[in-house]
């Protein structure tokens, strides 16, 4: 859930938009205020509101292309205003939204493309990550480009992708601010070289996948495109379009059931929702895990990493095993976040998902055949003594 005070205003961007051929266009990318999270998160469905988002541009045309989601925002520290805040969203793309273009080598060929989450005649999307920027609070937005992605020569094709997911790509973001740099955490889905039908090897896929980690200057986020700089397993050097190195600890391991993306059984974290506890002096970060096809996996897991300075050394990597936190048999659980009370300190010091205290409210997605919510069960309430975290119903 991308969000951020404006003043003595709590206010959320939730939803999707722009054009999907596979799921229909959307203009359900809204916000909502409250006087605190809770008045914003109760917000009815009526009364939200529907700011202005640049026209997605024709295949072939520079432009928006595909569907967005806001998934984190960040808010210009320089504007006393508040009001100037960049969002980070995921994007999907298809073959009829983004075709190839042969001069470019961007853009994606209607060949042996695997499966989607409707059946053997959709398609996969592919997603990619950008940004936007709004000076008036989010009541308009324009797209500054693309933050990080990955091309067609690295996607996983039939007859090897049987996930129903992604063929490959960079997606499923949050980001936090380290210093100069915000930082994205992000699921990587493609191969780790070009993929070849012939030569591929599930193993070297597993290898180069998981939730892993990219940076670039705050002052690059009005012009990100080619900015932005991945891991390459001992500093931010790869390009925005390159092959990084995913976070070694948040790989499940081969032996305790890890696989690769494409993999029907899954076997891989992804969706990671980061944020700095105030209590805990430490970064937290959630994530659901995928045991099947098609998204599968009913738990959340939780990670930490004690280094307040991401950039230095190997900070940005040092996060622990990640913990079971919670489980929900027959759902599948999709992005976990933590979030702020109506409380008066979360209200004072103005906390956010990105930043949070001693308790928070669990958020995630329950997903059923018939029926999927957006909601909160349960109080998150962490303990320094115990190192440990405990949950309640409400």
């Amino acid at each position: 859930m991308a969000e951020a005070w404006i003043g003595d205003t709590f206010r959320i961007f939730p939803g999707k938009y722009g054009e999907d051929p596979l799921w229909g266009y959307s203009e359900e990318l809204k916000f909502a205020d409250g006087k605190n999270a809770d008045e914003a998160f109760l917000t009815p469905v009526d009364a939200f509101k529907r700011p202005y988002l640049p026209l997605n541009a024709k295949p072939g045309k520079n432009g928006l292309h595909g569907a967005v989601w806001f998934e984190t925002v960040y808010q210009d520290s320089t504007d006393k205003t508040g009001k100037t805040l960049f969002a980070v969203y995921h994007n999907e793309n298809y073959p009829s939204t983004l075709p190839y273009d042969t001069i470019t080598k961007k853009g994606y060929k209607n060949e042996h493309w695997p499966e989607g989450l409707k059946g053997p005649t959709s398609p996969a999307a592919v997603c990619r990550i950008g940004i936007m920027k709004s000076f008036d609070g989010g009541y308009s937005w324009q797209d500054k480009g693309i933050f990080i992605e990955d091309y067609q020569p690295r996607f996983i094709l039939k007859p090897h992708n049987q996930s129903n997911t992604f063929p490959g790509g960079v997606g499923d973001p949050s980001a936090v601010v380290s210093g100069n740099y915000l930082y994205l955490f992000y699921g990587e889905y493609s191969y780790p070289e070009a993929y070849d039908s012939v030569s591929y090897d599930a193993r070297k896929e597993y290898g180069g996948q998981c939730i892993s980690i990219a940076r670039i200057l705050i002052s690059d986020l009005d012009r990100p495109e080619g900015k932005a700089k991945r891991w390459d397993g001992k500093d931010f050097t790869i390009s925005h379009d390159g092959v990084g190195k995913p976070v070694a600890a948040l790989q499940i391991p081969v032996e305790k059931g890890g696989g690769p993306a494409s993999s029907v059984k899954g076997g891989f974290y992804w969706g990671p929702s980061v944020s700095w506890n105030t209590y805990l002096n430490c970064w937290v970060m959630l994530m659901g895990k995928v045991t099947g096809p098609s998204w599968a996996g009913n738990s959340v897991h939780i990670s930490f990493n004690k280094n307040p300075h991401l950039g230095e050394a190997m900070h940005s990597q040092d996060w622990t095993v990640p913990q079971l936190l919670f489980e929900r048999k027959g759902f599948f659980l999709w992005y976990p976040s933590l979030q702020p009370f109506n409380s008066p300190e979360d209200i004072q010091q103005k906390n956010t998902c990105l930043r949070l205290g001693k308790k928070a409210r669990l958020f995630i997605k329950n997903i059923k055949p018939e029926k999927s919510d957006y909601m909160s069960m349960h109080i998150i309430e962490f303990s320094r003594a115990l190192d440990s975290v405990t949950q309640s119903n409400h």
